[in-house]
């Protein structure tokens, strides 16, 4: 009999809940199952997925295949991590230091987003905007006087009698 993990649908309509179970093949998405294994609430911010570690990793070791979902979410709690671990016949204590490391560097990477996220887009606008309306007017101000400065150097070159490159000898 070849089973898989994969979600069975609860909840409310709009308002969905999913069971994640191990079921065999051959039973509809919300039929017979042989054992739920967790439980999966995508419309909490962030999603919340509660496991049976010790169960999943059971149904792994027996052969179940998850489903592209289910997958997604063994990999984001470590779970399918730690399976490969113990495949590769790893001792349990560096399994576990592997697992918290793993961790670890989740959270500080979801730390780092949250922070990128902090500033809204709409303070960026705000101040970009300003800053580039004060760079564009600086701009424009400095380039305006650069074409007068040349302007005058070129009336004084032409009532001199002079062109613009004997001029520029002199200024040196």
């Amino acid at each position: 009999m070849a089973v898989k993990l994969r979600l069975r649908r609860m909840g409310k309509k709009k308002q969905p809940i999913y069971k994640i179970v191990a079921a065999d093949v051959r039973s509809p998405r919300d039929g017979r199952f042989l054992e739920s294994i967790g439980l999966y609430n995508p419309l909490t911010n962030p999603h919340t997925v509660d496991l049976k570690e010790d169960r999943v990793l059971y149904w792994l070791s027996n052969g179940a295949q998850p489903t592209k979902t289910v997958k997604s979410l063994l990999r984001q709690n470590g779970i399918t991590l730690k399976n490969e671990l113990i495949k590769r016949g790893v001792a349990e204590d560096k399994i576990e230091s592997e697992v918290s490391e793993w961790k670890k560097d989740k959270e500080a990477k979801a730390e780092a987003k949250a922070k990128k996220k902090k500033i809204s887009r709409k303070a960026k606008a705000k101040q970009e905007a300003p800053e580039e309306s004060s760079n564009t007017e600086n701009v424009a101000a400095s380039e305006e006087s650069q074409t007068k400065e040349e302007s005058i150097d070129e009336s004084a070159a032409e009532v001199k009698g002079a062109t613009s490159e004997e001029n520029e000898p002199a200024k040196e």
